[in-house]
């Protein structure tokens, strides 16, 4: 496993754990504009990835959602979403994640999304494959969309 990858995973099951920590408290809730809502529990798990990213690789540029990022002059860019899923989470649903990406240029290399309710790490790294937790992940065998299982979901 690459070490950006093996970063990712480490600072988003990090972050998952301090959400979980938040999830059991009462909600701080502000909207941004309309209906697009954040939380307390957004703002530190962003404080803690970015820092984390920072020490990491102090000359990669960071986009983060909430504006805590760092912009650097690097070929190296983290995109971090720190509770993808707010609203869920804001409404007391469980079902919520840690999402980081690594760009170089205009190519992935790697990406990560952890579920920290479910304990569920998905991982990807160029050249490596797709991983759940530590099973590699492969393509469904079923040939004929009627006879597979299709779900999708709108905010």
């Amino acid at each position: 496993m690459n070490r950006y990858l093996q970063a990712a995973q480490e600072i988003a099951q990090e972050a998952g754990r301090l959400l979980v920590d938040e999830f059991r408290k009462p909600r701080q809730i502000s909207y941004k504009a309309g209906v697009d809502i954040v939380t307390q529990a957004d703002h530190r798990s962003e404080e803690f990835i970015v820092e984390r990213l920072a020490t990491l690789f102090p000359q990669h540029s960071v986009v983060a959602e909430e504006g805590g990022g760092q912009q650097q002059d690097s070929e190296f860019t983290w995109y971090v979403d720190p509770l993808d899923g707010t609203t869920n989470f804001a409404h007391s649903y469980p079902v919520f994640a840690v999402s980081l990406a690594l760009v170089q240029g205009a190519g992935i290399v790697a990406g990560v999304v952890h579920d920290p309710m479910r304990e569920e790490t998905f991982s990807a790294a160029l050249g490596e494959g797709a991983w759940l937790n530590q099973k590699k992940l492969s393509v469904s065998k079923i040939e004929r969309l009627q006879e597979s299982l299709l779900s999708t979901g709108f905010p």
